[in-house]
């Protein structure tokens, strides 16, 4: 009798730090029949649909305050919920998977309400208002830092870290860097998570002379938003707006300049790579921070507000760092201690779990 695979559905949907953690989840559900819940225009419209069918919703965040705003997307969440519930009975499903955000309210409501399991992972050191408030909701919810557990006290949570993707766990991967840097100098990798950072790009152009006086080379990926971003040139700077092989380019760095997207931090950790940490300041209740403090609390990282940086203090402390390698040495292995390399494996068998319970 030929046994029909397990049908999941993952709702993941906008930056990399929901994507990328699920992609890689999928990877080690290779016998399960998987499909995708996210929005029309983002990140999963470019990566999912090479691999799973992609059913998009018409889902927003609520803004601060009450209004006519409110209303519309009140409506749209609803609307949402009748479709995804309408996905998971006529699809067969027998579980729903999510990485948080605001798509992962109407894939847990419309799950729940059919008696379908639901396992949510959260990334992030604070967990964001969907997963605070529909956390009680579901099965159980993985967290990518121990600390999450703690503003959870309702929820079922077990500490699983956060899924990268394969390629940051091939010791073999930093020869594959395609980019025309010497092999004995330092290198200093500039990124602000995979929507740019504007305000890091400008900080970076103003200090970076004196890091190329003091031998470093700068490879800087600006994201497409920032109008100066070929305004510096100089031979040990590498300027492009995103770079593909992320997993090679931070095994080699010997810094790390960018925000603490938790995504960014678990594929930092993961390739050892020390760090400055720039949180974001707009973040949602300052949930960078929060992830930050995770990293500089062991000495993986430094961290600066975005709002008391100055230029010339991050020149001053990058140079710094580059005159002490071996400082840089032990703040790479602080890093590497966070890391759970096997976190897919862990996060696969939790599903499996679940959802074959």
């Amino acid at each position: 009798m030929i046994q029909t695979p397990i049908r999941l559905l993952i709702a993941a949907s906008g930056t990399g730090g929901h994507v990328f953690p699920a992609i890689a989840l999928a990877e080690h559900l290779s016998d399960y029949q998987i499909e995708w819940l996210g929005v029309p225009n983002r990140l999963e419209t470019q990566l999912v649909p090479k691999q799973y069918r992609l059913n998009t919703i018409a889902v927003e965040g609520f803004q601060k305050g009450f209004g006519i705003s409110s209303l519309r997307t009140l409506g749209k969440l609803i609307g949402s919920i009748l479709k995804v519930r309408k996905l998971l009975r006529q699809g067969n499903f027998q579980g729903v998977f999510t990485t948080g955000g605001y798509i992962a309210a109407p894939a847990v409501i419309a799950a729940r309400s059919l008696g379908l399991p639901v396992i949510l992972h959260e990334a992030n050191a604070l967990p964001g208002k969907v997963t605070r408030f529909l956390g009680p909701w579901c099965s159980t919810v993985a967290v990518g830092f121990e600390a999450a557990s703690q503003y959870l006290p309702r929820v079922k949570t077990i500490y699983t870290s956060t899924p990268v993707r394969s390629q940051f766990l091939s010791e073999e991967i930093e020869a594959s860097l395609d980019l025309p840097i010497p092999q004995d100098v330092p290198v200093i990798v500039v990124f602000g998570g995979s929507q740019g950072a504007v305000a890091i790009n400008k900080l970076v152009r103003q200090s970076a002379s004196a890091w190329f006086d003091a031998g470093a080379w700068v490879v800087h990926l600006t994201g497409d938003k920032d109008p100066e971003a070929e305004t510096l040139k100089h031979p040990q700077y590498i300027c492009v707006p995103f770079y593909d092989n992320m997993a090679a380019l931070l095994r080699r760095a010997n810094l790390a300049i960018t925000r603490s997207g938790a995504g960014s931090l678990i594929e930092m950790a993961v390739c050892g790579t020390p760090a400055i940490l720039i949180p974001y300041p707009f973040a949602a209740e300052d949930h960078q921070t929060y992830n930050a403090k995770v990293f500089t609390s062991v000495g993986a990282a430094s961290m600066f507000q975005q709002s008391e940086l100055t230029a010339e203090v991050l020149q001053s402390q990058v140079l710094d760092l580059l005159q002490h390698p071996e400082e840089l040495r032990k703040m790479g292995e602080a890093a590497k201690a966070i890391a759970t390399p096997d976190s897919a494996e862990k996060l696969a068998q939790l599903v499996r779990e679940v959802v074959e319970r």
